[in-house]
């Protein structure tokens, strides 16, 4: 029935729509090289991430929520530029962002497809995801960035993690990406605090929750302490726990109360991101831990003994090591199996 209702919806918006500029993939590119134009790839995200435009934001046309994603991402004073595969599904888009108030819209001639064979530059999204069903069914999808840097998509909900524009020899794109709902910061360091990733994810209800130090900086945020606790959303908690160093020698780069991990509660999916922290003796009090980020590089954060003992403490079904640099983690997996714990090693160098 719902395939119906987008064939049927498909056909009303092609039949009804003004006709719109429809461009070759030459003057497409130049058209969106504008400063002024938002780009945007109305694909299924299977078909997004393997490959898109440069600069193209994902609103997936097959999406229910499309009429309510578009309002929330597009801006109707500026053009929007669009595209899909062959160019059937951009044609019913454009009639239907034109039926919302968005009036200087511009589709690509073809598609994606024509824009590969006129050889033009596209993308493959470089971003693990991994996704996940909460005990209500809602999908919680996570895309690992960077380092300390993540992004959670939790039902319409748009949540960042320590978010930074470089790192390494690697750059994020944000501009890709769509606004924020909430920014959680662990602490202040350069490899966390991102003040001009934060601006570009920022839109005006976007809430930036971070420990004091953070928040100082910012000169805004929400200010959480350990053991804080906050609702988010009707059905997304977060609270506040202690993420600090405890090796003689080390202590000064994550003092005692200072730093936050967090606890993010989605659904009933509950989220360890611990923040940079060594095994420290309040993780014993963590319970039903259903997906741990731990940390893995000394002598900022642990050893990797430390993050065998720690998951062996909280006993998380999933553990993500990140923030791990060069710390080779390759003996992990198979030291967790026999306690059941899936092991998944992503691009969090």
């Amino acid at each position: 029935m719902k395939k119906l209702f987008i064939s049927i919806s498909t056909l009303l918006f092609a039949a009804c729509a003004p006709k719109f500029p429809t461009l070759t993939p030459d003057a497409f590119e130049q058209t969106v090289a504008g400063p002024d134009v938002q780009l945007v790839d109305v694909r299924t995200p299977e078909e997004y991430d393997q490959g898109y435009i440069p600069g193209a934001m994902n609103i997936d046309w097959k999406n229910d929520a499309f009429a309510e994603d578009a309002a929330r991402m597009l801006d109707k004073s500026r053009t929007v530029a669009v595209y899909c595969k062959t160019g059937r599904r951009s044609h019913a888009v454009a009639g239907k962002l034109y039926s919302m108030g968005y009036k200087h819209i511009v589709e690509l001639q073809g598609g994606f497809e024509a824009w590969k064979a006129a050889g033009k530059t596209f993308h493959a999204d470089v971003y693990e995801r991994d996704e996940f069903l909460t005990p209500g069914g809602m999908s919680v999808k996570m895309h690992a960035l960077v380092h300390a840097s993540m992004w959670i998509e939790a039902g319409d909900a748009q949540i960042f993690v320590d978010p930074v524009s470089h790192c390494g020899n690697r750059s994020i794109d944000y501009t890709t990406m769509p606004s924020a709902d909430f920014i959680l910061i662990t602490h202040e360091h350069y490899d966390h605090l991102d003040q001009d990733a934060i601006r570009i994810l920022t839109k005006d209800d976007t809430q930036v929750i971070a420990n004091k130090a953070s928040a100082d900086i910012l000169g805004k945020g929400i200010v959480m302490a350990n053991g804080d606790k906050r609702q988010l959303t009707n059905n997304i908690s977060l609270e506040a726990v202690p993420a600090y160093n405890t090796t003689q020698g080390h202590t000064q780069f994550h003092p005692k109360g200072r730093d936050n991990g967090y606890i993010l509660t989605i659904d009933g999916l509950a989220i360890y991101i611990a923040g940079d922290t060594e095994d420290i003796p309040e993780m014993a009090n963590l319970k039903d831990i259903d997906i741990a980020f731990l940390p893995c590089n000394q002598p900022y954060t642990m050893t990797p003994e430390q993050l065998i003992k720690v998951a062996r403490i909280i006993r998380p079904k999933v553990l993500f090591p990140y923030h791990y640099s060069e710390t080779d983690l390759s003996s992990i997996p198979a030291q967790l199996s026999p306690d059941g714990i899936d092991v998944r090693i992503r691009h969090y160098e």
